[in-house]
């Protein structure tokens, strides 16, 4: 069996027995209100089961994950010729070869 479908299969046992085990613990006076402390398990359950299932998406269509150091998407191959170096820029404003060249005050305005 695909392990995405028996992940999303698992979904609703998974909201029952958060929906027991709190019913459990409020009838043992543990806790003192039950809804009130489901939605937030409830959410937190939700956005878990939502990771496992891109997880095994990923895992399973193929796609090797990105890692520190990976081209991105669109990068040329590693035979493509090697083109000239860019300009060297800020993440605010890029830096042109003009702006440096026979300007006393560095490139400054």
């Amino acid at each position: 069996m695909n392990r995405y479908i028996l992940i999303r299969r698992l979904r609703g046992p998974a909201f029952l027995l958060l929906i027991g085990i709190l019913a459990l613990l409020d009838q043992a006076n543990v806790i003192d209100n039950f809804w009130h402390l489901f939605w937030p398990l409830a959410f937190i359950l939700a956005g878990v089961i939502l990771l496992a299932e891109r997880a095994v998406l990923t895992i399973d269509s193929g796609i090797a994950p990105p890692y520190p150091g990976a081209p991105y998407p669109g990068a040329p191959y590693a035979g493509a010729p090697a083109a000239t170096a860019p300009a060297p820029e800020t993440s605010i404003v890029p830096a042109h070869s003009h702006d440096f060249d026979n300007n006393p005050n560095g490139g400054q305005s």
